[in-house]
């Protein structure tokens, strides 16, 4: 296992975003730090090789791999630092892995600093993937925290796949892009947890093909959007045959927040059954009074509130 050589910063980000504390142990990892290799280790059931341009990694967990884990956080711990990573993922016939990535960035000086992380995933039939995917941002300097994650998802016959990504800290800027193309009986769940302040901006795409016969997709996002900052949500389902799809969007806005929701649903096939939904509005002011009868202040009303709502 590789030693990991990594400033106070860094320990502290990667605890934030991948809840490691210390060197990981028994599993496979990647860590990444300011465009580096901070440490890395793959097992026998994972394997984690550099891509030969040293662009990024590819991932490789065995077919029949069962309750594994692997870890690859991207940490950027100063400013002026602009990363650009691709990582692919293949996971063999009848694996059941969880992926815990994650990024966090901070500033110390008045530069920006930008992570952008393209990953592909390839889903071999009858496999299992839960992907947890955290961004905050920290750091004392004026610099902008950017995060513009990139996902491809390919999954064939009957696999499964989860994404579930959090941002409700420090990221000024960010845009994240969804893609998939499902097989048959393939199924998709992304759920999406985001809060912005300040003057932050988040913007969210997603696009799902749903080619396989019985093959299905939920995509979900909750959101708050506080002080003057603004969201856009976008969700685009395509129904190319017999299937399911479920595109839903909850937010709360706040003091000058702003929250766009754009959802498309496109039915190609007399089988496809496709819902959207979309909900925005500020909080109610009957839950405040009902907490505020129990002893909380209106600060805190709200707080609680908020963190129910992204719980």
């Amino acid at each position: 296992m590789n030693e990991i050589p990594m400033n106070d910063v860094a320990r502290e980000l990667l605890k934030d975003v991948a809840d490691i504390d210390g060197k990981p142990e028994g599993v496979a990892f990647n860590i990444r730090e300011d465009s580096q290799c901070a440490g890395r280790n793959s097992t026998d059931n994972i394997q984690i090789v550099s891509k030969e341009d040293g662009s990024g990694i590819d991932i490789i967990v065995q077919p029949g791999t069962k309750n594994d884990k692997v870890f690859i956080p991207a940490l950027v711990t100063c400013s002026g630092v602009h990363d650009l990573v691709y990582n692919d993922f293949y996971i063999g016939e009848d694996a059941d892995v969880t992926i815990v990535a994650g990024c966090g960035v901070s500033t110390d000086g008045c530069d920006g600093s930008e992570h952008n992380g393209i990953h592909r995933f390839f889903l071999k039939p009858g496999s299992k993937v839960l992907y947890i995917e955290k961004h905050i941002g920290v750091g004392e300097g004026t610099g902008k925290r950017v995060i513009n994650p990139e996902t491809y998802i390919e999954q064939e016959a009957g696999s499964y796949m989860e994404m579930n990504t959090t941002q409700i800290k420090g990221v000024d800027s960010t845009k994240r892009k969804s893609a998939a193309k499902l097989g048959e009986g393939a199924k998709l769940v992304i759920k999406e947890k985001l809060m912005t302040h300040g003057d932050q901006y988040a913007e969210t795409a997603f696009e799902v093909d749903m080619d396989g016969a019985g093959s299905s997709c939920t995509l979900s996002s909750r959101s708050v959007a506080r002080d003057r900052s603004r969201q856009l949500f976008l969700s685009k389902i395509n129904g190319n045959n017999q299937c399911a799809g479920h595109s839903e969007c909850d937010a709360i806005i706040m003091d000058e927040g702003v929250v766009s929701a754009i959802p498309e649903i496109t039915a190609n096939d007399l089988e496809a059954e496709l819902i959207h939904e979309a909900a925005i509005g500020k909080i109610a002011g009957d839950q405040i009074i009902k907490l505020r009868t129990l002893g909380l202040t209106e600060h805190e009303a709200e707080q609680h509130i908020i963190e129910g709502f992204l719980k």
